[in-house]
Formats: structure tokens, sequence, C-alpha cells
């Protein structure tokens, strides 16, 4: 059996789009289709429901999509031994899901560093937080995820404590709150504030927005975000205050467009590592892997 269509199969199981799956495999959507018609005429089953909106796996179609990534990892690692035993490079693809500080502040120097040292090795970063990264390594879109969570507990998958991100409150330099004396600030004072929080599932963020309702008969404002942008240049332009980990902000707190707030502690958020329990890791994998590992500050 050609294994090209097998690949075609997966990566349609993924994306349920046809376009979609012509784009990653650099296909034509019309060689997809014929792809995917033969698989279905060789194994004798229809694999997918053709529905207005996309495609569908059928039942058949999920029974063997377990056996068909068995397949594509087994030519994988076919592959891999032989370059080994030859010497050759480095080589293959890498999907990364990660949150909206991560992608833009931590790994473009991984990419970098990568770049020089295995020039081969294909790195695709896609942002996104906790649910779809979860969804996405379950699904295999993700190879890995760059969690920042307290806790990554799933039962297929494997959590690393990568290193952690120190957190921080800021707000506009003219701000009340802003600097002062350095003498602390309590909930009750941050109680009465505008904050501006990232969007519903950010760990560090939930956080603040219980701690905050928590104060005895406080009312807190607190408006949500999908963008840390969005969120930094409210609080730049002196709407309120935004907790935001630290890497995110150094260059606003450094040129004076931004100023800490000395509020109550905030713990480091921890960077959890995530993959599926049971994917093997490949040498591109590992290459990605170790180089996460020296690129965070206490890793």
């Amino acid at each position: 059996m050609d294994t090209r269509l097998l690949r075609t199969f997966a990566a349609l199981a993924r994306t349920g789009n046809f376009t979609a799956t012509a784009a990653e495999l650099h296909l034509a959507q019309s060689t997809v289709t014929v792809h995917v018609r033969t698989l279905e005429k060789d194994l004798g089953t229809r694999l997918f429901d053709r529905l207005p909106r996309g495609t569908v796996l059928t039942d058949a179609g999920r029974r063997l999509l377990t056996d068909a990534e068995a397949v594509l990892e087994a030519e994988e690692r076919l592959r891999a031994t032989a370059a080994a035993s030859g010497g050759g490079p480095v080589t293959g693809r890498v999907v990364i899901g990660a949150g909206e500080t991560l992608c833009s502040a931590r790994l473009p120097g991984v990419i970098a560093a990568l770049r020089r040292t295995h020039p081969e090795v294909e790195i695709h970063l896609h942002p996104t937080g906790t649910t779809d990264a979860v969804e996405g390594l379950r699904s295999g879109r993700l190879d890995l995820a760059l969690l920042l969570e307290e806790k990554a507990e799933y039962a297929d998958l494997t959590a690393e404590r990568l290193a952690a991100e120190p957190l921080v409150l800021v707000a506009a330099p003219g701000h009340p709150l802003a600097g002062g004396d350095g003498s602390g600030i309590g909930w009750e004072e941050l109680s009465r504030e505008h904050v501006f929080l990232h969007e519903q599932g950010c760990s560090y963020s939930d956080r603040l927005a219980r701690d905050l309702l928590a104060v005895p008969g406080a009312q807190p404002r607190l408006t949500r975000f999908g963008s840390i942008e969005a969120a930094r240049s409210c609080v730049a332009a002196g709407l309120g205050l935004t907790l935001l980990p630290r890497v995110t902000v150094e260059g606003a707190l450094s040129e004076g467009r931004l100023a800490e707030v000395p509020g109550p502690r905030f713990p480091d958020v921890p960077v959890q590592l995530v993959r599926l329990g049971r994917r093997w890791l490949s040498p591109a994998l590992r290459a990605v892997v170790a180089e996460l590992g020296r690129h965070f500050p206490d890793a």
C-alpha cells in the first residue's frame, strides 16, 4: 500500500477539510480527493462522510485511523534509523502549540537555534490555548504543546515542568498605584480598579479574577481580551492594570511605557512541556525538546 495515501487520510482526519489538507501536504486539492478515493477503494469501505462544511470520519474511518497512524510511525522510524546509520542530518516536521506569550517571547529563539544546528528540521508554531492544545495533541495535529499551567494532568498525555515564568502587575507610569514609595498595595485597593485580563482559560488571569472577586463586598471591573497586546495597550493608555508574564513587558518597563505596581506577590506560572504519551519521539522531536531545555531560564 502506498503510504502517501495513509498520510493524506491522517491529515484529512485532523483538518476535516480538503483545502486545509492540500495546503498542509503541499498537494493540489484534486490530488487529495484522488488519494482518499483510491484508499477507500483499496480498503473497501468509506472513510469519510462529506458534509457541506467539511468531512467527518465514519465509524470505519475512526477504527482504521489508529492503524494508519501506526503504519506511518513505523515508516518514520524506518527512515530515521536509515538516516542515523548513514550519518545523515536530522530531518522532519514538528508542530508546536503554545500560548501567545511563549510564541512571541520564547519560541523564536528556539527556532533560530534549531535552524543553525538542525537546518532540515521544519518547525511550525500554532498559537493556542490549553483546551485546543490538548485536543491537538490527541488528534495528532500537534506534536508538542507548551502550556502555562500549574498542572497538566491527563491520563493519555505526558507532562514535564520545563520552566517557570515570573508574573508582574503593571500600570501606566502616571497611574496612582504605579511606583509610589514601594509599600505594598492590598487586595482591597486592587479590587476597586479596572483590571484587564487575558481570555478565560489563562491560568494566571483566572486566578487573579478569583482573588479579586473573593474580596468581601468587592465589585472589580474585569475586562477579558484574546490578545495580550490588547490588554497591554489599554494599560499603557492609563485605563487600568494588568497581570502578565514579565518577559512580555520587559521592553515597555525599561522604556518607561509601563510601571510595576507594588501589589501582592504572584507565584511564577509553570511552563509545562506536554506530548501524547504513546507518541514515538522521532529524532526531530528529540532535537526540539533538547533545544527547548536550553532556551528557558530555569529549565
